[in-house]
């Protein structure tokens, strides 16, 4: 079955990961987003769900798409969007998260999209105040709406993810979409395997119940999915070399043109931002097989699906 029962109640505060949801939650949540997706298609792409809602973006990290497709679903349903950048505010001055966090929770807000550098933070924030938590990435732990709209992606072209083969190719030591990818895929069916150079993959991922490979080759012949990640080097201790240089880890682990004749079955996904030229190269990701936009697209209609479920919208009380 690839829909939740018809019995089925939605009964989530939060979204602080994955690991808190059930298949049937997650199933539910993507049929949810297949109606706003439909709305992002109208001449006038807005409803007024969340218009007596108040929600803060509440970013200590840097971050583009996310923020961005956070915001644009938020005003695409009418709420009131406040927007809080931790480089112009009091934790400049020493003020702690609890602090700032019941300080915007006492202006009366509904909602929290949270991004922190630091693992848990989202959880921690749902014993501060009584809005609504969303995680919006939290270190290398998990970033839930990021896998959710990987998995609508998926959807589009195999409707049902059971049985479906998915490879995760790159920076899977520094990726929290990892972690979220393999909790939801492996949730709904789908065969993980991850692949990249030895440096780049942690030994106890397999304990999350996934394969892991060290040839490129192979993991294409093999996948109906390719998802490349972004080479982390942001991440990465200084003065620490996990690959030689950055054109030999595309020679082995990059997916090239030659790739798409090669292996003709399965589509491309990133989550971004495309290192062109090192995760794949600048044909591939233009290239047809590549769905790398319209998961932009559909990231801002889970969104909305998110915050609507978490609003109060058809969820037991």
């Amino acid at each position: 079955m690839n829909k939740p029962p018809d019995n089925y109640a939605f009964n989530q505060k939060h979204l602080l990961g994955l690991s808190d949801y059930s298949r049937e939650d997650i199933l539910y949540v993507l049929e949810q987003a297949k109606s706003f997706r439909e709305i992002l298609d109208r001449p006038i792409p807005k409803v007024p769900t969340l218009r007596d809602k108040t929600i803060v973006n509440l970013f200590y990290e840097n971050s583009t798409r996310t923020r961005l497709s956070f915001e644009l679903a938020q005003k695409r349903m009418g709420a009131d969007v406040v927007n809080f950048s931790a480089s112009t505010s009091s934790t400049k001055k020493g003020e702690s998260l609890k602090d700032t966090i019941q300080n915007i929770s006492s202006m009366k807000i509904d909602m929290v999209v949270v991004r922190h550098r630091s693992p848990g933070v989202p959880h921690f924030l749902t014993q501060c105040v009584d809005a609504a938590i969303l995680n919006a990435g939290d270190g290398a732990h998990e970033h839930p709406t990021q896998a959710l709209l990987d998995m609508f992606t998926m959807q589009q072209f195999h409707s049902d993810l059971r049985g479906k083969k998915v490879a995760i190719i790159g920076d899977i030591s520094h990726s929290r979409v990892v972690r979220s990818n393999i909790i939801g895929l492996t949730k709904l069916g789908a065969e993980v395997v991850l692949c990249g150079p030895k440096t780049l993959i942690p030994v106890q991922v397999k304990a999350l119940g996934v394969d892991v490979s060290y040839n490129l080759e192979e993991t294409l012949a093999w996948c109906d999915v390719a998802m490349a990640l972004r080479i982390q080097l942001e991440r990465q201790d200084e003065g620490t070399e996990l690959f030689p240089t950055l054109r030999e880890y595309h020679e082995k682990f990059g997916i090239k043109l030659d790739h798409l004749d090669k292996y003709p079955d399965f589509k491309i996904m990133h989550p971004g931002p495309i290192n062109r030229g090192v995760e794949m190269e600048s044909e591939v990701a233009d290239s047809e097989r590549a769905v790398i936009l319209d998961q932009v697209t559909n990231g801002v209609a889970v969104r909305m699906a998110v915050l609507y479920l978490l609003s109060g919208g058809n969820r037991v009380s």
